[in-house]
């Protein structure tokens, strides 16, 4: 026994003399000491957790070269390799982990949707449940701040820039013709189905150096990645009907619609101000094809749309009107493909294509226009560390347009080849939660203007406080002339903008507020001296101008149970001389104030969900031919409200309804004036009144879905 208890003795005695100490504090940054935290070398069991103070002392058996690994909760791990007889009063600084949720993000001029955005504040399903929406991506966009009430137009007029100066892309790749052909004093609409997609970004400015070919706005709108089940949606509308479903089979999915609106019948029921011979029709269909590999995602997304209407217009100048004929077909499709390679690198890559024909009868002239655009896309980025993050691109844009004018004494051709050739690279740099910045740098050579462009931008944020912070953008921004100049002459320079944006922003518990203050300048704006483009117009771009102003907003579903509600407002100095403007003026489709409030209240007892909104622009201008100016007056502001009610007569089955401007304002788009003066010297002038006062919808919709509770408007 005392021999064994010898040996057991001189074991330990050896095993304490090969024990070795490792000791050290674990802090921030900034030096505040870090308590808790777990400190061990790695594959072992040897280890401790720091103390109040932040230090830590444990002892270990191991010998040699051994990784010591500190970690804590929201701070990046930090290992050190070296021998553990050197790993004595240690000092270990954490880094907070820029990767949790409470990281800065970058955000001037950007509105971010989706269930994956960080701050989301405007929602997909806000496009088909806001009222003066009407199911439209762009009437949704328009209670947003940064846009102009253009009522008779319903394109996306931002910040002081004409509608011509936003871009639309579907999964990063751009859509050349996005709107339904009209005429003048009736909107358009866009082409494609809200239930398609589950995400949306409105950039006002200072977007990504990853888009050209804009110079005010970009909308990206983003298809759903994969659907979580096998459903069918019917409407049945007052203008209408629609189709649509979802299939899918192992990793793969369709999902397929197609709808039909006439407007024949609700004509008849409310005549507006217009002859029609033949009201608006429109048949549509779309469809997204989806397979998913092990690292990646295929889409392939196809559109195609046919219009056609005639009606005969009031024209003070034309005692019979004028009569207007058209009928267009549109075709887009697109495939994108997203995926992850080696190395963390990851690939975004794909393509669309577009075929418009569009037939045109004004009075005598006969137009046949016949567009053929292709956008071309490659995408590399990798994260090199949860800080650094790099993105390299390429992309190619061409256009083949052509068209055809024909009337009693004219019969010629025009048109243009356009190609456009981009790169574009950009790296965000986060250095903290507090303070991240993005870098950009875009490349474009023109073969028609044999001309190289490069547009640098920079956007950084700070955040100030938990829930606040501080952004700033600025950046060059390029954007060739239009096809109803290019078309004409091709001997022309591409337009420039420049952007300055300081936006704070605050979000806390489903509240969000923004305050964005703004400056854009405009050179080599297309200039002409004919009342109309045509082909013997002498075109230049010596045009210029600038806009400038704030916007506001505040979304709340938080402070008032089962009620959600935003609130935006904008202000806008902006003068240009562009297009045959004699000097620089407030273009007449530029409001000085902007208001937009939309709330949406859910009624528990009666199974629905109201909602209304309300629409202000003040006066735009116009040029009163009896006195000396030019767009030197005013119209009356502009004022609509609007309601809507979507009753649930089971959980999948909607009954909705809505009416824009309830209270029939009588709002003024401008005024025509005639030609020559009466016989007292004055000119007569004719009202701009919107086609119809007032718009009533009707409609059902049917979700057939695995689930039985999903529905077209599922989150009431």
């Amino acid at each position: 026994m005392n021999l064994k208890f010898a040996f057991l003795f001189f074991f330990l005695s050896v095993s304490a003399i090969c024990q070795t100490e490792i000791s050290g504090v674990v802090t921030q940054k900034n030096g505040t000491p870090i308590s808790g935290a777990n400190v061990y070398l790695e594959g072992t069991y040897d280890g401790t957790t720091t103390d109040d103070n932040g230090r830590f002392t444990f002892t270990t058996s191991e010998t040699g070269e051994q990784t010591l690994v500190v970690s804590f909760v929201s701070f990046e791990p930090f290992s050190m390799t070296k021998n553990v007889g050197d790993m004595q009063q240690l000092i270990v600084r954490l880094r907070e982990d820029v990767s949790a949720l409470d990281t800065v993000i970058i955000s001037a001029g950007t509105f971010e949707a989706g269930d994956n955005s960080k701050v989301s504040v405007l929602k997909p399903l806000d496009v088909v449940t806001t009222a003066s929406a009407l199911g439209d991506f762009v009437g949704a966009l328009q209670t947003l701040p940064g846009t102009t009430t253009v009522s008779e137009d319903g394109r996306l007029f931002v910040r002081g820039g004409d509608a011509g100066e936003t871009q639309i892309f579907i999964d990063g790749i751009r859509v050349f013709e996005p709107y339904t052909p009209s005429t003048n004093n009736i909107p358009t609409r866009g082409r494609y189905s809200p239930f398609l997609f589950d995400g949306i970004t409105f950039s006002t400015g200072g977007y990504s150096a990853e888009y050209g070919q804009a110079l005010s706005s970009v909308l990206l709108l983003n298809t759903i990645d994969f659907p979580d089940q096998e459903k069918t949606e019917i409407s049945v509308m007052s203008l209408g009907g629609g189709v649509g479903n979802t299939q899918i089979w192992g990793n793969n999915s369709l999902s397929v619609n197609a709808n039909y609106i006439n407007l024949a019948p609700y004509n008849e029921l409310f005549p507006d101000r217009n002859d029609w011979q033949k009201p608006f029709e429109t048949i549509a269909g779309e469809s997204v094809y989806r397979h998913k590999f092990e690292d990646g995602l295929l889409k392939i997304y196809g559109a195609f749309d046919a219009t056609n209407f005639q009606l005969t217009q009031e024209d003070i100048n034309v005692p019979k009107g004028v009569n207007f004929k058209l009928n267009n077909q549109n075709f887009y499709t697109n495939t994108s493909y997203s995926g992850r390679l080696d190395n963390k690198w990851r690939l975004e890559a794909g393509g669309s294509f577009t075929l418009s024909k569009t037939e045109i009868n004004v009075i005598e002239d006969a137009i046949e226009d016949t567009e053929k655009s292709a956008h071309l896309k490659l995408k590399l980025r990798k994260n090199f560390s949860n800080r650094f993050k790099m993105s390299y691109g390429v992309e190619q844009f061409l256009t083949d347009f052509n068209e055809d004018f024909k009337n009693e004494t004219l019969n010629v051709e025009y048109g243009f080849n356009n190609n456009i050739s981009a790169a574009f690279t950009e790296a965000d740099v986060i250095f903290s939660k507090k303070f991240a910045i993005k870098l950009g740098l875009r490349g474009e050579y023109s073969q028609l203007f044999d001309a190289f462009i490069v547009s640098p931008r920079i956007s950084l944020a700070y955040k100030v406080s938990k829930n606040s912070q501080l952004s700033l953008a600025y950046g060059d921004f390029y954007q060739q002339p239009l096809n109803e100049y290019l078309k004409f002459q091709e001997d022309l320079e591409a337009q420039k903008a420049q952007h300055y944006i300081l936006n704070y922003q605050y979000s806390a518990n489903n509240r969000i507020f923004r305050a964005e203050l703004y400056r854009k300048e405009y050179d080599n704006l297309v200039t002409y001296a004919s009342e109309l483009p045509s082909f013997d117009t002498d075109f230049n771009t010596n045009g210029n101008g600038f806009a400038q102003g704030f916007d506001l907003f505040l979304r709340d579903n938080e402070s008032l149970k089962n009620m959600d509600y935003w609130v935006s407002y904008s202000y806008l100095d902006t003068e240009r001389k562009y297009k045959n403007y004699p000097t620089a003026a407030t273009p007449n489709f530029a409001n000085s104030h902007n208001l937009s409030v939309v709330g949406k209240y859910w009624l528990e007892d009666w199974k629905s969900q109201v909602g209304f909104s309300y629409q202000y622009g003040s006066g735009r201008t116009y040029t009163n031919a009896n006195v000396p100016g030019f767009l030197q007056n005013k119209t009356k502001a502009y004022n609509s409200i609007s309601l809507n009610w979507a009753y649930l007569l089971s959980q999948q089955k909607i009954l909705y309804f809505s009416v824009n401007n309830v209270l029939g304002f009588k709002n003024v788009n401008g005024y025509q004036y005639a030609n020559t003066p009466t016989a007292n010297g004055d000119f007569a002038r004719r009202t701009l009144r919107p086609a119809a006062d007032q718009f009533f919808f009707v409609g059902f919709f049917w979700t057939i879905s695995d689930d039985g509770e999903d529905n077209q408007l599922d989150n009431l």
